[in-house]
């Protein structure tokens, strides 16, 4: 045997569990027995005394090699007569939950280890739900150091009857369990003298009889995620991707998804060359008979089999971010080769991973799994996840930070989505607009409490109405008395009473009004989402840019006292966070300047 990383029937699995139950000396004790290990890193690999360290083999990082864990995903590949691996062994400790996910994402089987001393524990059920998530179907249980009970058979069984439940509540179809001593190499590659009441297969014979959940894929009907346009030449138009499900051929009727547009493939290449068919798994491009608008993020489908296409979805996420999920917040979603802004609307419940029960929830925090309903800025065309990974598979991603909080799986399209359609309308903004004899706008005042906003935003409405522009104020308290009254001071409350403002502001700007916005609004994520509603130019961010210390000694209302004493929990900037705009149109000090100067500069900007 020897180490290749190229498919020859390759499988990919991972190694996973909780801590300390064994995964990298299993995968290096596997190598090893396998012949794949040279002689320098078994050396490398061993103490004085001549002890190999088989998870030595695998930890690549200093701080690995140091604490004896495991942090990263770390791949090797490897061969047997039979077939490739790539195995990714990953990392047990909570805290590194998200590394394992990586490595879930593209598996096709996993080893699930358990300490025969410890038994199943809450990270083995969290990885095993992950597993189940990313549809890994195919499932060994390694019930490891069982030199250290006895080689009990007893203790062997017990732990196999515990793990099948929550296998099948994570919808793991095929469950192979086998009683290993990673460290002693029994029942991997060799059989174990010391198991004799064992009679099933070893590990390695068991990976090289799995067979992938996701080979069929090339049965399937054809879909092509369009990666970007080729223009090799002036007279070149190639679309490239990789295939994600069915094949491929010159003459092939495809549409155009979301678009559906039509066209016929005229040929196929794989690299440079032209090729009779491609497949599942395939990089292409492909060219077609006619010029058609086809742009990253469509996606090409034989036209007798399309998928379906919408804009809101019943989801299972994945909670990957330190920062708690907020509801009605938008993030970036990446499905397949698609971006496009989504919102969490509803979190139905998440999963406990020990009880596999559904519990209520508002919001997920993170390694939490939860079912959820997505709404999408777009409709995309998309395919449920236990049909397609690649087209039912998502991430989404902070717009903040970039950082990816979360992965997903698409269920279902909500049937509401195609169900509600848009109602046209035949007097349009502009004529409203030009009814009123003025541009709309929306003015954003954002500040803390006490920063003045209101009473600038009041002097405001005076000087528009001497002018005889129509304006109207949403006030942030005002508001709460009535559409809001149901929403109170958690981040999660605030992001949704944001949200329905903006969405208040924007009709009333398609009705032609100026609208100031007067709330507190302390997330830069949702201000950005507010603006975002708004056409180029319709939107003025002004920042009442007042100290802590300066809001504070005004308190009219006397709501920083009631805070300071700890009567208003999640109060602006004493228990719960404001984050200052970056770069508004205005920003205004309350201070040093007058409210009639701070309301002349607002009536400058608007161009009046």
């Amino acid at each position: 045997m020897q180490s290749a990383p190229f498919s020859k029937t390759q499988l990919r699995f991972i190694t996973c569990g909780s801590v300390d139950d064994g995964k990298s000396t299993l995968i290096g004790r596997l190598l090893n027995d396998a012949g794949v290990v040279l002689e320098d890193q078994l050396r490398a690999a061993s103490n004085a005394q001549g002890d190999v360290d088989f998870a030595a083999l695998l930890d690549g990082l200093d701080a690995e090699r140091e604490q004896g864990i495991t942090i990263d995903v770390a791949y090797r590949y490897f061969q047997t007569p039979a077939r490739s691996f790539v195995v990714a062994d990953c990392p047990g400790h909570e805290q590194y939950t998200r590394n394992m996910a990586t490595g879930a994402s593209t598996a096709q089987a996993a080893i699930v280890l358990v300490d025969a001393r410890k038994g199943v524990l809450t990270q083995t059920r969290r990885h095993t739900w992950i597993c189940g998530l990313f549809g890994v179907r195919d499932v060994i249980l390694a019930v490891n150091k069982m030199d250290l009970v006895g080689y009990d058979q007893s203790v062997f069984e017990g732990i196999c009857h515990a793990y099948a439940t929550i296998a099948d509540a994570a919808g793991i179809s095929t469950v192979t369990a086998i009683p290993v001593s990673a460290l002693r190499g029994e029942n991997l590659v060799a059989r174990s003298s010391a198991m004799t009441w064992y009679s099933g297969p070893t590990l390695i014979e068991t990976l090289e009889s799995i067979e992938p959940a996701r080979a069929n894929s090339s049965e399937k009907p054809f879909h092509l995620p369009i990666q970007y346009v080729n223009r090799a030449g002036q007279d070149f138009r190639g679309y490239c991707g990789t295939v994600a499900s069915g094949s491929v051929r010159a003459g092939e009727a495809v549409v155009v998804q979301p678009s559906n547009l039509r066209a016929t493939i005229t040929s196929v290449l794989c690299g440079f060359d032209s090729v009779a068919e491609a497949a599942a798994g395939d990089a292409v491009t492909v060219t077609l008979d006619r010029d058609i608008d086809i742009s990253r993020g469509n996606v090409l489908s034989v036209a007798t089999g399309p998928l379906e296409v919408s804009d809101q979805f019943s989801t299972h996420l994945l909670w990957l971010s330190s920062n708690s999920m907020l509801p009605g917040r938008s993030y970036r979603l990446l499905c397949g080769t698609r971006e496009v802004m989504a919102t969490i609307t509803e979190v139905k419940h998440l999963i406990d991973v020990d009880t596999q029960a559904e519990l209520a929830a508002k919001q997920l925090e993170v390694n939490q799994v939860g079912a959820c309903n997505i709404s999408l800025t777009a409709p995309i065309p998309f395919a449920k996840f236990d049909d397609s990974h690649v087209l039912g598979g998502f991430i989404l991603i902070d717009r903040q930070t970039n950082e990816t909080v979360a992965a997903g799986r698409i269920e279902f399209a909500l049937r509401r989505a195609n169900n509600i359609h848009w109602q046209a309308i035949e007097v349009d903004r502009r004529a409203r607009a030009n009814s009123l004899g003025q541009n709309p706008r929306c003015v954003w005042f954002t500040g803390l409490s006490g920063s003045g906003k209101s009473t600038i935003a009041n002097a405001v409405e005076k000087q528009l109405m001497a002018r005889g522009k129509h304006a109207y104020i949403l006030d942030g308290d005002n508001v709460r008395h009535g559409l809001n009254k149901d929403l109170g001071f958690t981040d999660v409350d605030r992001v949704e009473n944001i949200r329905r403002v903006a969405e208040v502001a924007k009709l009333m700007t398609d009705a032609g009004l100026i609208v100031l916005v007067s709330f507190i609004s302390p997330f830069r994520s949702e201000r950005r989402m507010a603006r975002e509603l708004f056409e180029s130019g319709e939107f003025i961010e002004v920042h009442v840019d007042t100290s802590l210390e300066v809001a504070e000694s005004r308190d009219v209302k006397g709501l920083y006292a009631k805070a300071r004493a700890g009567e208003i929990p999640n109060f602006t900037g004493i228990d719960s966070p404001y984050e200052a705009p970056e770069s508004p149109e205005l920003r205004l000090n309350t201070v040093d300047a007058s409210v009639e100067d701070c309301a002349e500069k607002i009536i400058h900007a608007l161009g009046l």
